[in-house]
């Protein structure tokens, strides 16, 4: 019988938010869009503000009519990458195989673990606080014989809480839960299930296989087997990145090619502490740019291998004004990295100015790691006059 543990970290982006800044703690606090601008949704909000009816994805405009007196946070990503490497750290020393199904939640296969660890619960209950005590992140998990359990079952007793459902009673567990507990069933698919009577997942264990399979096609088929207990009892091992890319629609469209370019000069630093975290170098850069009437602009060019800011952004400074001929607003900018080379410690073996340059690109990424990203800023300087940008000083940084 399989052991997979989920662990959820509750209200996650709003929980590094109030170890940030402690006078949040108590609040109700909601991370995601402007509520100025009135677009965009709600990444995360805290319990309190979820008791006036606030959830994630919600539209950033209807959570402001219910909670007006919240405290709105744009969030600080950087530091919610940080925190999640230190989790997925602390569970390392654990669990044999490790899942990272999001930022904030993870697989762990403890299968043939329970001599090792004895009870499961209370290994969890070790787990869970270990991340507290070091961390101030509290955390959810369940217990189950394959993922779908697990899942279901860390989402049952939040926050701080732990589900272990025994091997065998996991149809008996499910049945009295609402049909959108699955995970897998939106909207439309609820909607189907309500028509026909479907409200309970103990409903759909009354009928057939071979009814869901006609009635919603071979997902019918999965939900059917999910609500019977079944799930993928095997994690994916880590799957290596084909691209890192960042972005950032603008709360309002915007005009001022000088401020795209600032925000251009800020993702380009973000994707590049990536890749340095990962060893990598890029060889093709791309930009893309979106503008207020959703038509979209991309461009892209190969270079030689580089992890360093002025180089890859250099790149995509000039793709971006040579293509950039529209004098319409900007809704969203982005830069796209692709096509992978490990870097080697053996390009940086002797004394040049370029190698001095790589030395201190890395130095920078392992203080970013430790502090973070926001600890150290490289310098951008303008001539507004004929739009020159000079985001490096001449002898380097």
């Amino acid at each position: 019988m399989r052991t997979i543990f989920h662990l959820d970290l509750d209200a996650f982006f709003v929980e590094v938010e109030r170890i940030l800044d402690p006078s949040l703690k108590g609040k109700p606090v909601i991370v995601g869009a402007n509520p100025e601008y009135g677009r965009g949704v709600v990444s995360t909000c805290s319990y309190e503000a979820r008791e006036y009816g606030l959830h994630s994805a919600m539209p950033i405009r209807q959570a402001y009519k219910l909670c007006p007196h919240g405290i709105y946070v744009h969030g600080s990503h950087g530091e919610y990458s940080r925190y999640s490497k230190a989790v997925k750290h602390i569970l390392e020393k654990y669990a044999p195989m490790i899942e990272q199904a999001g930022i904030d939640e993870f697989y762990m296969d403890f299968t043939g673990c329970r001599n090792v660890y004895g009870s499961l619960f209370m290994f969890a209950s070790k787990i869970q606080k270990e991340i507290w005590d070091k961390l101030s992140l509290p955390c959810s998990i369940g217990i189950g014989s394959n993922k779908t359990i697990a899942k279901i079952g860390s989402d049952c007793m939040k926050p701080k809480g732990i589900t272990y459902i025994m091997p065998g009673m996991e149809k008996e567990f499910l049945a009295p839960m609402p049909v959108e507990t699955i995970p897998g069933v939106g909207k439309v698919t609820l909607q189907e299930l309500h028509s026909k009577g479907i409200y309970r997942i103990g409903d759909i264990t009354k009928l057939s296989e071979e009814y869901f399979l006609f009635a919603f096609g071979k997902h019918g088929g999965g939900l059917w087997k999910k609500a019977n207990g079944g799930g993928s009892e095997y994690l994916n091992p880590p799957q290596e990145r084909k691209s890192i890319s960042k972005e950032r629609t603008y709360g309002k469209d915007i005009n001022d090619r000088a401020e795209i370019e600032a925000t251009l000069f800020k993702l380009t630093g973000q994707v590049c502490q990536l890749i340095r975290d990962k060893n990598w170098q890029a060889a093709t850069v791309s930009i893309k740019l979106r503008y207020s009437d959703f038509i979209t602009l991309t461009r892209a060019k190969t270079i030689k291998p580089t992890d360093d800011d002025k180089i890859i952004y250099n790149t995509a400074l000039a793709l971006l004004r040579k293509g950039d001929t529209r004098r319409v607003s900007v809704r969203l900018v982005g830069i796209h990295l692709t096509k992978f080379n490990e870097f080697s410690e053996q390009e940086i073996l002797f004394e040049d100015k370029d190698t001095i340059r790589k030395k201190m690109l890395r130095a920078v990424t392992k203080i970013r790691d430790k502090y973070g990203y926001s600890v150290v800023q490289f310098g951008r300087t303008e001539k507004v006059s004929d739009r020159f940008v000079n985001p490096f000083h001449p002898e380097g940084n």
